[in-house]
């Protein structure tokens, strides 16, 4: 285990507290959200395997793209500011910042779990390997 994928690890723990808590507050609407979110990074995988653990070269870069964190890193921030403009903790928008806190916990599970991106042939990237 290397530094990066404990940082991962670390980082997905505290933002899967902060859903948990949201879903205790907020309910059910909450936790179809979150749990939508969260699996859909992994619908680039449904039919999508070449062999085993490995990739459809054709399902590489949609796969890549719903594992790299621009999108969930956009949707939490537009997200949070969503929820305080629109009234905060008193009923303000929340399914945003709840979406995008769940897509990214998912990604960065799978980094800590080693989980990276895939090369073009669909095998993983092992995270914090050196590419060369």
């Amino acid at each position: 285990m290397n530094f990066m994928r404990v940082s991962w690890g670390m980082s997905a723990l505290v933002w899967f507290g902060f859903i948990v808590l949201a879903c205790v507050a907020l309910g059910w609407p909450a936790v179809g959200v979150t749990v939508l979110f969260a699996v859909l990074p992994d619908a680039a995988l449904i039919g999508g395997f070449a062999a085993q653990g490995r990739l459809k070269p054709e399902r590489v870069r949609l796969y890549n793209t719903l594992h790299s964190m621009p999108v969930p890193l956009a949707m939490l921030a537009l997200g949070a500011i969503a929820f305080f403009v629109t009234g905060g903790f008193a009923g303000g928008f929340w399914p945003l910042a709840l979406a995008g806190a769940a897509w990214f916990v998912h990604i960065a599970a799978d980094r800590a779990f080693g989980y990276g991106f895939r090369d073009a042939d669909g095998d993983i990237i092992p995270v914090g390997s050196v590419l060369g």
